[in-house]
């Protein structure tokens, strides 16, 4: 089973205004509402990739449920941990004159010490031998940040693989804690090398100095348009990734994760399972914000980049 953990999810408010400009009053269009956080973007995009997960969330108030009734309309199988404070809202924009998108991101609720134990008190109850987890998105107010170490200690003792994806001084902490994958960008493996990385022999240097030094299995230095670096303890390999038309960048890094675990899940070789998740990146970039990735685009992409593979 793939279980994904959002302890900060929210639901999300898109809209489009003409022009943005200062003082006047914006009149938006009406509003689209997509459930979000890094977790349950993944599990959104595990669906539309013809897959099936568990979605562990924290939920509280009037957002909280209508986060529970987006997810239900989604179809997604889900758990919500309830919490006193009010779920987070974030709003998207988009200023039609010249496409840029403005994203507007709230902190989210304050969470005491007995509820985000909770969290951690579930997915020690759902998680057995063989699961994988993906514990991502950025922490709440409240929590503290060694939470996805713990989580990560939770998976290793049930013989769980977790993949976190996050960052600051929480990526820091899980990366010590045994985790089996990450998937820092090139500013977050910087700050956790402590190794500046101006060009990709840099970048190939420190990410092979944390994979010996870190308590971790495999990276995935993720790298926008320029694909992705695969590390493990054997070496390294740079895959690139396919030109498409770019739609929207939001949610690209949850469908490249959700890629990769999916065929993970269903026995793929770890390559491959990388390789998918790249064209699952490109795949959602092509599509509208709230649409993240489509099946079939993410399959046809994945045979392009397989083929081009072969030539090198």
């Amino acid at each position: 089973m793939i279980i994904t953990l959002t302890i900060n999810p929210c639901v999300d408010a898109s809209s489009s205004v003409a022009h943005v400009v200062p003082d006047n009053k914006l009149r938006c269009k009406e509003p689209f509402y997509e459930p979000g956080g890094g977790g349950i973007n993944v599990s959104r995009a595990i669906k539309r990739l013809g897959g099936e997960s568990l979605a562990l969330y924290t939920s509280g108030g009037l957002y909280g449920e209508m986060l529970q009734q987006l997810l239900e309309k989604g179809k997604i199988k889900h758990e919500p941990i309830l919490i006193k404070e009010l779920t987070r809202e974030n709003l998207i924009v988009e200023e039609k004159l010249s496409g840029n998108q403005f994203r507007f991101d709230l902190p989210g609720p304050h969470l005491k010490e007995n509820e985000w134990k909770m969290c951690l008190d579930k997915l020690s109850s759902v998680v057995s031998k063989s699961d994988y987890i993906v514990a991502s998105g950025s922490l709440p107010p409240g929590v503290p940040d060694d939470f996805y170490a713990r989580a990560a200690i939770i998976a290793k003792d049930k013989g769980a693989r977790i993949i976190v994806d996050t960052s600051g001084e929480a990526l820091h902490l899980a990366a010590r804690s045994g985790v089996y994958l990450l998937k820092p960008n090139v500013r977050e493996l910087a700050e956790l090398t402590k190794q500046e990385i101006s060009n990709e022999a840099e970048l190939k240097k420190a990410a092979m100095k944390f994979i010996k030094e870190e308590q971790c299995e495999v990276v995935v230095v993720s790298l926008g348009a320029g694909g992705a670096l695969l590390v493990t303890n054997n070496g390294y390999e740079h895959f690139r990734t396919p030109i498409v038309p770019i739609k929207s960048k939001v949610g690209a890094g949850d469908s490249m994760v959700g890629g990769i675990i999916l065929n993970l899940e269903q026995g793929k070789s770890l390559r491959d399972a990388v390789l998918f998740g790249i064209a699952a990146g490109a795949a959602a970039v092509m599509n509208p914000q709230r649409e993240l990735c489509r099946r079939q685009d993410a399959e046809e992409l994945f045979s392009k980049i397989i083929i081009e593979q072969k030539r090198v």
